[in-house]
């Protein structure tokens, strides 16, 4: 009974909330850039074997794995500002945090009190202790 019971129940229990996908064009750059960094280090591989070899294609393989190498360390460059560029044209959806202070409008409520006659207003406390804001306040 104890192993039907073991059996019955999920191995793999799928996440709901999965990371969102990327936009599309930082995800262009990730996969081109994938693709030129393993170029990259496929000519280095080859440039590093010719020269133990000593062959005569060592010398241009690893002047052109130099050569990729600078476009590969652009390419990875290229995501981060892609997905910075795409961030500032199409917005991004904030989520405070737990710790993140409440928005001005919601602590100036908590502040505020009600009179005796039921209207909401400034309570003698909260205005008592008041900080001035400006020079002109404070004198």
């Amino acid at each position: 009974m104890e192993h039907e019971a073991r059996s019955a129940r999920q191995l793999w229990v799928e996440d709901e909330r999965g990371r969102r996908r990327l936009p599309d064009p930082v995800r262009d750059a990730a996969v081109r850039a994938v693709l030129i960094v393993s170029v990259t280090l496929i000519q280095a591989v080859i440039a590093f074997l010719c020269t133990l070899a000593g062959a005569w294609l060592a010398f241009p393989m690893s002047v052109t794995a130099i050569a990729s190498t600078v476009v590969a360390t652009w390419s990875v460059l290229d995501i981060w500002i892609t997905r910075q560029v795409w961030r500032q044209r199409h917005g991004v959806l904030s989520e405070p945090s737990s710790t993140a202070w409440p928005p001005r409008r919601e602590r100036q409520t908590e502040t505020e009190g009600t009179a005796e006659d039921g209207t909401v207003g400034v309570t003698a406390e909260t205005s008592s202790a008041r900080v001035p804001r400006t020079l002109s306040e404070a004198a």
